[in-house]
């Protein structure tokens, strides 16, 4: 019983410090009203003799709750110091139910974080809706290769529902058989790529960042590492590919920011 006397002492005093600083803001708010009308005419303000004391007795009252609240703190302290010496035990800890208030704001917040959540995706199966008959990176799984392959890909149509989109491989290949290819694939698999004329937008990949870029002259994209920023002029980034080795170094070629894009997890 002494334990819980105790715990209804906390909540008690913790109530007052609440309302102590509730106080302290009202406080400091006027006190803050009254230093921009200073601040704005100051030979009005020094010649008003009731404004002059009412700021004295603002200051006042703020030197007064200020005091009391270190007094309340300090009480409470000395509270949560005899509960812990009055061997509260685990189990009478967890009866301590939380009260209504704090529930409202948990409740509240966790709602906040799930319509955040919601809306963030909404917004973002809407951009990525927005992306019909633009040129995306798509990740596919090509005939008779080892693994799956990152090309430019055309988008067709993205199924809000599903969270899937269908894309169009516009070069298909040399030989007279080949055509183009649809292909449906999920969201994880396909990037879209930065807008050609907002270069400001895109990502600004620092020197060493490894990154996905489209091999010049092709439409494949393949693993590479910035070497230098982007150039003012034509924002082309210097890069160097994995597996492009000439004479036994890396050549360094130009890529346009608009065909660079986040290396991928797992790569």
């Amino acid at each position: 019983m002494a334990g819980m006397e105790l715990v209804g002492g906390l909540v008690e005093k913790s109530k007052e410090l609440d309302q102590l600083r509730k106080e302290q803001e009202e406080v400091l708010q006027e006190i803050n009203r009254m230093h921009k009308k200073f601040q704005s005419n100051p030979e009005a303000f020094e010649k008003s003799g009731d404004a002059l004391q009412k700021l004295r007795g603002l200051y006042g009252h703020a030197k007064e709750l200020s005091e009391n609240e270190v007094s309340a703190s300090n009480q409470l302290v000395n509270q949560l110091d005899a509960l812990l010496q009055s061997g509260l035990s685990a189990a009478q800890r967890k009866k301590i139910e939380v009260s209504e208030p704090k529930k409202k704001r948990m409740k509240s917040d966790t709602d906040i974080s799930r319509f955040s959540n919601a809306v963030s995706m909404r917004s973002q199966l809407e951009h990525l809706a927005s992306l019909k008959g633009e040129q995306v990176a798509a990740r596919v799984a090509i005939e008779d290769a080892d693994k799956d392959e990152w090309l430019v890909m055309k988008v067709i149509h993205f199924d809000k529902d599903a969270k899937e989109f269908e894309v169009l491989d516009e070069e298909p290949g040399d030989d007279e058989e080949s055509v183009q290819r649809k292909y449906k694939l999920p969201m994880s698999r396909v990037l879209p790529f930065p807008k050609k004329g907002e270069p400001s937008g895109a990502p600004d990949f620092p020197p060493g960042k490894h990154v996905l870029a489209v091999y010049p002259g092709t439409s494949a994209l393949y693993k590479a590492t910035v070497i230098n920023h982007r150039k003012r002029k034509t924002d082309d980034y210097v890069l160097e590919f994995d597996d492009d080795e000439e004479d036994g170094s890396l050549p360094q070629r130009n890529v346009p920011f608009h065909k660079v894009v986040p290396l991928p997890e797992g790569h």
